[in-house]
C-alpha cells in the first residue's frame, strides 16, 4: 500500500551474540536499504540481550513511536530463543504452536528427513492474534503482531521474511539521493554546506569524509522525495563549489 505521508521504522535486533561481538550484524543494512528503497524512513535501532524485560520494554517502547517496527533473531528452536514470548507478553496474549506454522514446516522438514522434534516445534510458536510472514529459506515462518514483523536473525532467512512481508507494509515516497564528491576536507566546506542546508530545510544534506590514497575525500549527499526540489539544491550547490573553486 502506497501513502503520501511519512512512514517510518525501527529496527530492534535481539542476541547475546551481537552485544558480546561473537556474530556481526548484517541485517541492519540489508533492512535500511530494503526501507529506504519503498519510502519507509528508518529513525532507529536498537540492540538487547536476550532477555524477556528487556527485550519487553523496548518493544513497547519502539512499537507507539513508529509505525513499524522490525525484530531480528531470538524466534530458533533453543531456551535462549526468548522473542515469541517476549512479543506475547508486550501484546498481553499467549504463545501457542500455530497449526498453520506447522503445516508451513511439515513438507519442508518430511522432504528432508528431519523429525519435527519439540526443539523444533519452538520454531511454530506464535503470539495468539499474530499472522505467519513465510520463510522461503526453511521454512518456519516469522509473524507480525501490530505494527511488529517478528524476523529470523540468520540474514539470508530474514530477507526473505522481509521480502514477504513487505506486501502488508504502507509504504511511503520514495526518498531521491543525489551525491557531489570533493577532494577537500569538510572543514573547509563546512560554512557554505550549512548555509545552503539553510536555504534548502526541505532536503535532507549530509557530510561524510573519508581518507584515500589520494588524500582528503569528502561525499555531500542530498535526499530529498520532491525530484525538482532536489535537482535544485544539487544544482545550486555545484555552482556554489565552484565559485569556491572547490570542484
Amino acid at each position: 500500500m502506497s501513502d503520501n505521508g511519512v512512514i517510518t521504522a525501527a529496527v530492534l535486533i535481539i542476541g547475546d551474540e551481537i552485544l558480546s561481538g561473537r556474530t556481526k550484524d548484517r541485517n541492519i543494512g540489508t533492512i535500511a536499504s530494503h526501507l529506504d528503497a519503498i519510502g519507509i524512513r528508518l529513525c532507529e535501532v536498537r540492540i538487547v540481550a536476550d532477555d524477556t524485560q528487556e527485550i519487553v520494554s523496548a518493544v513497547n517502547a519502539l512499537r507507539v513511536r513508529y509505525t513499524y517496527l522490525f525484530t531480528t533473531g531470538g524466534i530458533g528452536p533453543t531456551h535462549d530463543d526468548l522473542t515469541a514470548d517476549s512479543i506475547g507478553a508486550a501484546f498481553g496474549v499467549p504463545v501457542e504452536i500455530d497449526p498453520r506454522a506447522v503445516a508451513m514446516m511439515e513438507p519442508v522438514y518430511s522432504a528432508r528427513e528431519i523429525a519435527l522434534t519439540p526443539a523444533r516445534l519452538r520454531m511454530a510458536r506464535v503470539p495468539a492474534g499474530a499472522e505467519l510472514i513465510p520463510n522461503g529459506v526453511t521454512a518456519a515462518p516469522g509473524f507480525s503482531i501490530g505494527n511488529v514483523f517478528v524476523l529470523a536473525g540468520v540474514p539470508d532467512i530474514m530477507e526473505s521474511m522481509l521480502q514477504a512481508a513487505t506486501q502488508r507494509l504502507r509504504t511511503g515516497s520514495k526518498i531521491n539521493s543525489v551525491s557531489i564528491v570533493l577532494r577537500q576536507p569538510e572543514g573547509e566546506i563546512a560554512d557554505l554546506f550549512a548555509a545552503h542546508q539553510a536555504a534548502y530545510p526541505d532536503v535532507a544534506m549530509g557530510s561524510y569524509p573519508s581518507f584515500t590514497a589520494d588524500g582528503y575525500r569528502t561525499e555531500l549527499v542530498l535526499r530529498s522525495p520532491d525530484a525538482v526540489r532536489l535537482e535544485s539544491a544539487r544544482e545550486t550547490l555545484v555552482r556554489l563549489l565552484a565559485e569556491r573553486e572547490f570542484l
